[in-house]
């Protein structure tokens, strides 16, 4: 049995690896693309893709294809005070959706704390930036192997994802509603799987920070959809900005300010700014970017 079709199986059956024979990387590319992420693929949306990724490590394809993947092994104990970030990102790939752009990005997300480990005067440790340090360093993985090279919007989905998965769990309760907003409108597309890659990321063994940590990323998930529910029914403008804009620059009731308003909305519409603000904040925006509008 190859390495790659024990790794299937033991993703796919939850069977304890066994040793296998090495597998080289040229063994592996000889296979083609196709067939390479047909089988990577089935490890990754298996039940226990955790047993299927400790296959391929046994099997010498991490090391082959992965090795910025593989680096992990090891990489943080008692000894440097961190979570041992491999068996880490075993279990959140379990702990994901059996999608695979969730999955695949569980895989890479923290890849970017190998080269990024710091240590503060305490002796406490930190990894600055992982998270874009991960995005290049899956960016050159996949120049390497052209894995998904013919899957474009994969590729774009994963590495969207391992930019930005800190970004929900940075949520404290504290956003405004504004906030909220914008971090749904950079999100996108990816939003529903970016949740869920923070809900996996959630690896304590303590189940009260557990619990915490869900609780928050189920809140922000909350108000998303609350808000979003509400701004489908109510205008991104105050009622009473037209009036505002009037008095200020002294306007007659014309054709002009909705022109004025069309532009406000659609500075609204392109997250240049904030919508359900008060009818003064808009008026300053207009203020300051007079020659803009022809004011």
């Amino acid at each position: 049995m190859s390495a790659l079709e024990r790794a299937a199986s033991a993703a796919e059956q939850g069977e304890p690896d066994r040793p296998i024979q090495l597998t080289s990387a040229d063994e592996l590319r000889a296979l083609g693309i196709e067939e390479l992420r047909k089988s990577l693929d089935r490890v990754m949306v298996a039940p226990h893709p955790d047993e299927g990724l400790d296959a391929l490590l046994t099997g010498g394809v991490l090391e082959a294809l992965f090795p910025e993947v593989s680096a992990m092994v090891g990489f943080g104990d008692g000894e440097w005070r961190h979570k041992d970030v491999w068996k880490h990102t075993k279990q959140v790939v379990l702990q994901a959706d059996a999608r695979l752009e969730v999955r695949w990005a569980a895989l890479y997300h923290d890849v970017g704390k190998v080269k990024t480990r710091s240590f503060g005067p305490n002796g406490e440790v930190h990894f600055f930036g992982h998270a874009e340090v991960g995005a290049r360093m899956f960016d050159r993985a996949d120049r390497r192997e052209n894995l998904f090279s013919q899957d474009p919007a994969l590729k774009s989905s994963v590495r969207f994802l391992v930019l930005h998965h800190l970004r929900a769990s940075q949520y404290d309760g504290s956003w405004t509603d504004s906030a909220v907003r914008r971090f749904a409108r950079d999100m996108g597309d990816g939003l529903d799987d970016l949740m869920c890659l923070s809900r996996a990321d959630i690896t304590t063994k303590r189940p009260e920070k557990k619990r915490r940590g869900v609780a928050l990323i189920d809140e922000l998930g909350g108000r998303i959809a609350e808000l979003a529910k509400l701004d489908a029914v109510r205008p991104p403008l105050p009622k009473g900005v037209g009036t505002l804009m009037m008095t200020h620059f002294g306007m007659a009731p014309s054709r002009r300010i909705g022109e004025i308003k069309r532009a406000l909305e659609v500075a609204v519409e392109t997250g240049e700014l904030p919508a359900y603000e008060e009818s003064e904040f808009y008026v300053d925006f207009l203020e300051n970017n007079r020659a803009r509008f022809g004011l």
